[in-house]
C-alpha cells in the first residue's frame, strides 16, 4: 500500500461491497494510481469473522452509520433505524450475509427501461466472474471469483420442515435461488468460506492492500467533489482533524452505497437546486433525481412457539454459548460458522405477478423484535420481505455540514398496493404453517398472534411493526437522458458532468428481488470494466425459469 500523495488516476469514495471491487480491479494495472477512503477504521477482529456475531456487529456504534429516518407518515410517524456498515467491506463486514442476486427479470427490466448493457444475459457474466461458489461452476456460477459462497446445510429441523411445508401447500422447490429457478422454497446461500464472513474487504481488498499503486485510507470524512466547471478534479476530505485536498488526473467514483452517495453529490453542490440553495451550497449542476427515488424492502416478522426442543435458542445462553464459541475459534465450525438464516422462499402474492414479489427467510430463534434480544423460549422467525414495492422515498440534507446525517425518509406503505401485498404474504405464510410438515413443530404463534385475524387488524399490525430489509437502493438512479430523474448513464457516469461516476447500489433503476449485497459487488466488476474501457464480458446464453401459469394462478 502506498503512501498518500496529491494526485492519483481514480479517486474512489467508499470502501464498500463495490468500492473493495473497484480498488482491486483498477489496481491490477500497476501503472493506475488508486486512491481509496473509507469513513470507518479497519476491519481487523474476530468479530468480523464470525457469521453468528452479526448481532454483535449491530450493537457497535465506531462500525455503523447508526442512521435513523424522519417519522415515517404512513407507519404512524414511527422512526425506522437504518444500520449502514462504517469499516472496510461497508455493509458487506456487517450483513446477514444472504447471498441473492435478485431475479433475472430485473436485470432485463433495467434494460427495458433503457439501460443499455445491464440485461440478466449481460450482467451474469460478471456474477459468475465475482464467485468462487462452493457446489461448482456451471451456467450460472462461477469457482474462480474474489467472493467465497457456501451453501446453506439447513439441516435443522425447522428449516426441513419450512421447505417441505412449502411444497405440501402447492409451492415449487427451488435447488438454487441464483440459479435456473428461483421461484419455491430451498436453502439459502452466505458469503462466508470455511466458517468465515467473506466481505469485498476480505476477498477483493486484501488481495491488493500490499500493491505499491494503491493507497487506503480510513477514518476519513468526504467533504465534497472539487470542480472546475462541470469536470470533477478531485475530492476534500478531513482525517485526524486535518484538512485534505487530493487530486484525480482520470476519475471521482462515488461508491458510498445509496444513502452517502447521495449526501456526497449533494453536499458538492450536484442535486435539485432548490434544496442546494436552502443550504447555502453553490449549485454546481442542478440534478433533480439526485437522493430520489428511494427503494427498499419492507420487512416484517412472524414468529411461532416452536413444540420441540429443536431451536438454537439454548446455544444463544452460557454455558452453551461459550462451547459454541470455543468450537468457532478452534477450527470454525458449529453453529457459531453460520449466518442461520440457511432456508428460505420467494414466492408471488398474487396471480398476474410474473416472478417472485414476496421473499420468506427463517430463522431458528425469535428475537425481541427491534433487538438483537433472543425470545427466551424454544421458537423460530419468518422474515418476510415485499420484493417490488411501489411506494418510494427520498435522501435530503439535514445542513450543509458533511458530519451531520442526512435526511431519510422511506414512505414504507404509502401505496395501496404494498400494504395488500403485505397482508396477504401473512395470509399465505399462516397457510404455510398449517401444513402436515409442521404439525409436530408448529407451536402458537406470537407475531401477529392469534388474536389478529382480520384484514384491519393485520394492516394495523403491519404499520406499528414494519421495519427496513436493509435494502436501500436507487438514489442516483441509473437511466436514459430522457428520463429527468436518472442520475447516471448506463456506463455509470453523472449526468451533465466530466469524471465523474456512481458506481454501488444507489445507481439501480429500482431494487432487485433479493438481498442487495451481491448485486452490489456485480455493479463494482462491471463498473470496473467500464471504467477501464474494456470490452464487456460474453453474453449468457443461460436460461431462466418462469411459471408457466403465472398470469392465472399464484403458485
Amino acid at each position: 500500500m502506498s503512501k498518500l500523495q496529491q494526485t492519483y488516476d481514480y479517486i474512489i469514495v467508499g470502501a464498500g461491497s463495490a468500492g473493495c471491487v473497484l480498488a482491486n480491479r483498477l489496481s491490477e494495472d500497476p501503472h493506475i494510481q488508486v486512491l481509496l477512503l473509507e469513513a470507518g477504521p479497519t476491519d481487523k477482529g474476530w468479530i468480523f469473522e464470525m457469521p453468528s456475531a452479526l448481532g454483535e456487529l449491530f450493537e457497535k456504534p465506531q462500525f455503523n452509520w447508526n442512521y435513523n429516518s424522519e417519522p415515517e407518515p404512513y407507519l404512524n410517524g414511527r422512526i425506522i433505524g437504518q444500520p449502514r456498515g462504517r469499516v472496510l467491506g461497508g455493509s458487506s463486514s456487517t450483513n446477514g450475509m444472504v447471498f441473492i442476486r435478485g431475479h433475472a427479470y430485473d436485470y432485463d427490466r433495467w434494460a427495458e427501461q433503457g439501460c443499455d448493457g445491464w440485461s440478466y444475459a449481460e450482467v451474469l457474466p460478471y456474477f459468475q466472474r465475482s464467485e468462487t461458489y462452493d457446489r461448482g461452476a456451471d451456467d450460472y456460477h462461477g469457482n474462480k471469483g474474489h467472493l467465497h459462497i457456501t451453501s446453506g446445510a439447513a439441516q435443522n429441523p425447522i428449516c426441513q420442515a419450512f421447505i417441505q411445508a412449502g411444497i405440501d401447500a402447492g409451492y415449487q422447490a427451488s435447488s438454487d435461488f441464483n440459479g435456473y429457478k428461483q421461484e419455491g422454497f430451498g436453502r439459502m446461500d452466505r458469503t462466508t468460506r470455511k466458517g468465515c464472513r467473506w466481505s469485498t474487504a476480505r476477498g477483493y481488498l486484501k488481495e491488493a492492500i500490499w500493491r505499491d499503486n494503491l493507497c487506503v485510507e480510513t477514518e476519513t470524512l468526504v467533504t465534497k467533489v472539487v470542480f472546475k466547471g462541470k469536470r470533477a478534479t478531485g475530492i476534500q476530505y478531513i482525517r485526524n482533524k486535518q484538512f485534505y485536498e487530493v487530486n484525480a488526473a482520470q476519475e471521482v467514483i462515488l461508491s458510498g452505497g445509496a444513502i452517502n452517495s447521495p449526501q456526497t453529490l449533494l453536499l458538492s453542490g450536484v442535486g435539485p437546486a432548490v434544496e442546494l440553495r436552502t443550504h447555502k451550497i453553490p449549485v454546481v449542476h442542478d440534478l433533480s433525481g439526485v437522493g430520489k427515488n428511494l427503494n427498499d424492502h419492507p420487512d416484517i416478522v412472524m414468529q411461532f412457539k416452536c413444540k420441540k426442543p429443536v431451536s438454537i435458542y439454548p446455544w444463544t445462553k452460557w454455558p452453551r454459548k461459550a462451547l459454541l464459541g470455543s468450537q468457532w475459534f478452534f477450527n470454525h465450525s458449529g453453529l457459531a460458522a453460520s449466518n442461520h438464516f440457511e432456508a428460505g422462499a420467494f414466492i408471488r402474492s398474487r396471480s398476474g405477478v410474473k416472478h417472485p414479489d414476496l421473499q420468506l427467510t427463517l430463522m431458528p430463534l425469535a428475537l425481541h423484535p427491534g433487538s438483537s434480544e433472543v425470545i427466551a423460549t424454544h421458537a423460530f422467525q419468518i422474515h418476510i420481505d415485499l420484493m417490488r414495492p411501489t411506494s418510494l422515498g427520498e435522501i435530503t440534507l439535514g445542513s450543509s455540514d458533511p458530519a451531520d446525517s442526512p435526511k431519510i425518509v422511506f414512505n414504507y406503505l404509502e401505496t395501496k398496493r404494498d400494504i395488500e401485498d403485505m397482508r396477504t404474504s401473512v395470509h399465505l405464510m399462516r397457510e404455510v404453517m398449517a401444513q402436515p410438515a409442521f404439525e409436530e413443530l408448529c407451536g402458537e404463534e406470537i407475531l401477529p398472534g392469534p388474536g389478529i385475524q382480520d384484514d384491519k387488524a393485520i394492516d394495523a399490525w403491519i404499520r406499528e411493526t414494519v421495519v427496513t430489509g436493509y435494502h436501500a437502493t436507487s438514489t442516483c438512479r441509473m437511466g436514459p437522458e430522457s428520463d429527468d430523474n436518472c442520475v447516471v448513464d448506463s456506463q455509470l457516469h453523472v449526468r451533465g458532468l466530466e469524471n465523474l461516476r456512481v458506481i454501488d447500489a444507489s445507481i439501480m433503476p429500482d431494487v432487485v428481488s433479493g438481498n442487495t449485497n451481491a448485486a452490489a459487488v456485480m455493479i463494482g466488476e462491471k463498473g470496473s470494466d467500464l471504467v477501464l474501457g474494456k470490452e464487456p464480458l460474453p453474453v449468457s446464453t443461460a436460461q431462466v425459469w418462469n411459471s408457466p401459469n403465472w398470469e392465472t394462478s399464484q403458485r
